[in-house]
């Protein structure tokens, strides 16, 4: 059961996982027909391989105090061969998707192909994946924005990658606004508050490295009390104005209240130290607490 646990949240599958999940949260909040079976499958695989492939990279050495990172050179031989068979199948699955859609990609509306661009540019820098020859900047490396940067990608992979795809495959637009506005907010911030708990653990590295990340910058004390759990209050805050101005119901109201409410316990008891797999368990977990609890909100709407 370690070993399955291991390779499940190691192995990056749990992301696969989260990407999926909060696609369908999406989809279900705003009422829209689900994509094809090879978009979802595309979805899972894709930051199956970007992530592992970010964490191979610099896991080159043996590691006594980072079990990730041990257990990434102790597999390297198996990582790199199943990265190259969900590579080879994620690229057969995006040929079959530009077959199938090609005369609807080409004549996608510019405003389209702008997010495409801006989803493309950030997800690539973020972890400095491009040659440093050909773009040195790291989006990562700004410390503070590094926790905003990474739930934005998250954000556009929910709410605005499934619009995309949608309008690829079926040709529908969605005209929502205001509720497509807010959820994507929602996400964002949420995630950008998963990412700022996460950068607990990475204090002691990333304080040797000099990246101002908001736990290294203000200390651990002031990143809990002053910053996260502000954030998630006034993201309830919101999420009753929202709810009370589109006139959602109670049980709609709790289940949206939820993943907060438990965000707020997880940060709070983040003044004691804990494993890798706990932050990659229980935080990331949160993820896909709040996308089940926002598919589970929208079965009380009639």
């Amino acid at each position: 059961m370690n070993k399955i646990i291991r390779f499940v949240f190691f192995g990056n599958y749990f992301v696969g996982i989260l990407a999926v999940a909060l696609t369908l949260e999406a989809t279900f909040q705003l009422r829209l027909p689900f994509n094809s079976l090879n978009y979802y499958v595309l979805l899972f695989l894709a930051p199956t391989i970007y992530y592992t492939y970010a964490y191979n990279k610099v896991s080159t050495q043996p590691s006594v105090t980072n079990p990730r990172t041990q257990w990434y050179f102790e597999h390297k031989e198996f990582i790199g061969r199943s990265q190259v068979v969900l590579f080879v199948f994620c690229l057969l699955l995006a040929v079959n998707l530009l077959y199938r859609n090609f005369s609807n990609i080409l004549n996608l509306p510019a405003i389209y192909w702008l997010a495409i661009m801006v989803m493309i540019m950030a997800g690539t820098m973020y972890y400095g994946l491009l040659p440093k020859s050909f773009l040195p900047f790291n989006l990562r490396s700004t410390g503070w924005l590094k926790a905003f940067v990474i739930g934005f990608v998250w954000a556009c992979c929910a709410n605005v990658l499934p619009l995309i795809m949608l309008k690829v495959e079926t040709g529908i637009t969605y005209h929502d606004s205001i509720l497509w506005a807010w959820l994507f907010i929602k996400n964002w911030m949420f995630c950008t508050v998963n990412a700022i708990i996460f950068d607990i653990k990475d204090y002691p590295t990333d304080s040797n490295k000099q990246l101002r990340t908001f736990v290294v910058r203000y200390g651990l004390r002031k990143t809990i009390f002053s910053i996260l759990i502000p954030l998630l209050i006034i993201g309830l805050i919101s999420l009753g104005i929202f709810a009370s101005y589109k006139g959602f119901g109670i049980p709609q109201v709790i289940c949206n209240i939820l993943p907060f409410i438990l965000t707020i316990y997880v940060a709070y008891s983040m003044h004691q130290r804990k494993n890798i797999l706990y932050y990659l368990m229980v935080i990331d977990g949160l993820i896909l607490f709040k996308a089940i609890c926002g598919i589970v909100g929208m079965q009380f709407i009639r």
